[in-house]
């Protein structure tokens, strides 16, 4: 409709007839043109500017529908990670405290194992000491014995001489019943 329009107007002024025409000088048409750009944006607009404002109009909706079901997504998410977090401090601060009551076990079974330890290393140097004691008193006894018998020996011989030790043989034949 619009090229009918031109058209016309083109061979209207070149025909030299002053009626209607398109003046390309825009101070002098400014008015017309502008009246003539208004009816074509009034016609052609709503149509047009209705489809891409409606679409975009979508688009938007589109996008906050979108947005509102990941932030609604992410809040179940987050919750359900708090949950998580919560559970895995609880299950932390129990195992600490199994932990604990171990280590107080352990603790407790070292120092009576120590004790036990303690006693009975006591007993065996006690036990080791008596046995040290009884050889030590028994080497000294043979030391004393052996030393009493060379002193008797020593004794013998300075005492005896050859008629004490030919009296004493005689008395103990005699004894013997010999003569």
């Amino acid at each position: 409709m619009l090229n009918t329009l031109f058209i016309l107007a083109a061979e209207a002024h070149e025909s030299g007839e002053g009626g209607f025409g398109i003046n390309l000088d825009f101070l002098e048409a400014n008015l017309f043109n502008l009246a003539i750009l208004l009816g074509i944006i009034i016609y052609y607009a709503p149509k047009t500017l209705g489809k891409i404002l409606g679409d975009r109009r979508q688009k938007i909706a589109d996008s906050i529908e979108e947005a509102e079901t990941r932030q609604r997504k992410s809040a179940q998410i987050l919750a359900e990670e708090e949950k998580k977090l919560a559970q895995a401090k609880a299950e932390a601060a129990r195992i600490v405290q199994e932990a604990g009551q171990r280590a107080e076990v352990a603790k407790q079974e070292i120092a009576t194992q120590t004790e036990a330890d303690l006693r009975r290393m006591q007993e065996t140097a006690a036990q080791d000491l008596g046995a040290e004691q009884e050889r030590v008193i028994a080497e000294l006894k043979r030391r004393i014995a052996e030393q009493a018998v060379a002193k008797a020996e020593a004794d013998l011989r300075d005492r005896l001489n050859e008629d004490t030790q030919d009296r004493l043989i005689e008395r103990s034949i005699a004894q013997l019943g010999g003569r």
